[in-house]
């Protein structure tokens, strides 16, 4: 099944690219072009710029169409769904974008640009161009002919609305700095390290640091959001509830929206869940004495009451109470279930044994009242879009971010997997594959679902922070998070995708529903597709 990414946006302010284009593929089409380039296609699988989607097939009927070139290396056929206008204009956009100097000063080219030739100008140039080229329609209504001509060449979209504030980094700064500190660390920082010291000590990597608050340093190719105040996260969830509806009615129920949690909360709140799930995974290990993670120990609540009787850890009552358990073991140590409760209080979450201490103890700082009701708006902003997503049979993707917010970001979307895909995959996480650890958390997550009985979904890419992860773990001093080479980052994606595929082979070969895992092929690159199109 073949999708292609879409933007709709009112601006274009970034030009959104995640690898070059293979500018001689066009270049060779224009020169040797004699026909118009619009009639019935090939799948835009051929294209570079395709993906593929694994498991989960039961959607619309199938086109037939012609039989896939995976060569890459036949121009007519690739591009017999676009217009000799449209060929053109992807071989100039695609031009201009091969130019690093462009493509890294484009806000500031662009302003330029709307003050010489003045704003309607401005604005039919780039709706001729980049606009043009990379944007499916400015609302809900005008994408709409876009979308019904790409699905009648078997092109299914997903829909991601792309606006950009136009800030400046200093106001970028200055709203990240802001939004990403506690009320504790605003008063007294001194009272703040004081209470970090209690609840396991500071992890630098999930602090705000100035240097990187602008979180659109070495980013290109994803959108930022940055928080300014509640009102503002509620017109975001209206915006992505109106690409759902519009996505929906557009595809018929087979379309894909893409959204961001820093969109739709504080991101303070995404750091201390993210630091609170690092010190959990610490204390894990320690239980489960360094043979990694629980789910995968078949670890049984009265070996792990034994464990902690032995530590001298008295009061666990209320602790051994709250964890996930099934008929094979522990799953978690922590009823991350509860994240997703909007009547839960956060902080009297995380009370858990440390057996170095050999006690109980918190692993979060204390939040107001006020953290505590923004933390329950943006797990109801999360719950109202994945409702509305699950009514309209529209899958939802949850974009993947910087490190930082990861661990908060992939929990929290496990949950809404577990809550809403119960009958198929709506709730899709994204696993970026420069990551070191990526291959383990999805061989993690894969169990988590198969034990909790709840369908998968994943979004498997490259990545789009490489180069800004790289430059803050080297200044604050933490552990690069990052594969140290392409070629890593190529393996690491190919083993990931293969576990993926194996574990659906092994539901098939069971006779069980492979649509239990439903995998997104995201990459723009051409080996990679050829290797999943292979297995």
């Amino acid at each position: 099944m073949a999708f292609l990414k879409i933007s709709t946006s009112r601006k274009c302010s970034q030009i959104l690219l995640q690898e070059p284009f293979r500018n001689d593929v066009y270049a060779r089409l224009v020169r040797s072009l004699t026909t118009t380039a619009n009639g019935p296609a090939e799948q835009h699988q051929q294209r570079r710029n395709s993906s593929v989607v694994s498991g989960s097939s039961s959607l619309d009927a199938k086109p037939k169409f012609d039989p896939l070139d995976t060569s890459f290396a036949n121009p007519e056929a690739t591009f017999k769904s676009k217009t000799t206008w449209e060929i053109f204009r992807a071989y100039i956009v695609y031009q201009l974008c091969s130019s690093s100097y462009l493509v890294e000063n484009n806000m500031q080219l662009m302003k330029i640009c709307k003050a010489v030739f003045g704003e309607k100008l401005f604005t039919l140039i780039m709706k001729m161009t980049f606009y043009g080229h990379f944007v499916a329609g400015e609302d809900q209504y005008r994408i709409v002919p876009t979308l019904k001509r790409l699905r009648s060449f078997g092109v299914k979209p997903i829909l991601d609305y792309s606006v950009e504030e136009d800030i400046s980094q200093e106001e970028a700064e200055k709203r990240e700095v802001e939004s990403s500190m506690s009320e504790i660390e605003k008063r007294d920082q001194n009272a703040a390290q004081k209470e970090a010291e209690t609840v396991g000590g500071s992890l630098p990597q999930y602090h705000v640091d100035k240097q990187f608050a602008d979180r659109r340093y070495k980013v290109q190719s994803a959108r930022t959001y940055f928080y300014l105040n509640e009102a503002t996260c509620e017109r975001n969830m209206e915006v992505f509830t109106n690409c759902l509806h519009a996505v929906a009615g557009a595809t018929y129920g087979t379309g894909i929206t893409a959204i961001k949690l820093t969109a739709l909360g504080r991101p303070q709140l995404l750091l201390q869940l993210s630091e609170v799930i690092m010190r959990a995974r610490t204390l894990a290990s320690e239980i489960m004495g360094g043979k990694g993670n629980v789910i995968g120990q078949h670890l049984t609540l009265e070996e792990l009451d034994k464990r902690l009787f032995q530590a001298g850890i008295k009061d666990t009552k209320k602790f051994l109470e709250k964890v996930t358990k099934d008929s094979q073991g522990v799953i978690h140590l922590f009823p991350w279930s509860g994240l997703l409760d909007e009547n839960s209080e956060l902080s009297d979450s995380f009370r858990v044994p440390c057996l170095k201490e050999g006690r109980m103890v918190r692993l979060l700082s204390q939040l107001s009242k006020k953290e505590e009701e923004m933390f329950r708006n943006m797990v109801h902003r999360l719950n109202t879009l994945v409702q509305t997503a699950k009514d309209l049979d529209v899958r939802i993707m949850i974009d993947a971010e910087q490190t930082y917010f990861q661990p908060a970001i992939s929990r929290l979307t496990l949950e809404l997997m577990q809550k809403y895909n119960t009958e198929k995959a709506i709730v899709f996480n994204t696993y970026q594959c420069y990551l070191k650890e990526t291959l383990n958390e999805v061989k993690t997550d894969l169990n988590q679902a198969k034990r909790q009985k709840f369908f998968f979904g994943a979004k498997l890419v490259r990545g789009a922070y490489i180069d800004q992860e790289r430059a803050r773990a080297a200044a604050l001093g933490y552990a690069d998070p990052t594969n140290p080479s392409y070629e890593a980052t190529t393996e690491t994606y190919h083993q990931t995708l293969t576990e993926c595929l194996t574990r659906i082979k092994l539901l098939k070969d069971q006779g069980d529903d492979c649509s239990k895992i439903g995998i997104m092929v995201a990459s723009h690159n051409e080996d990679t597709v050829r290797f999943a199109l292979s297995q």
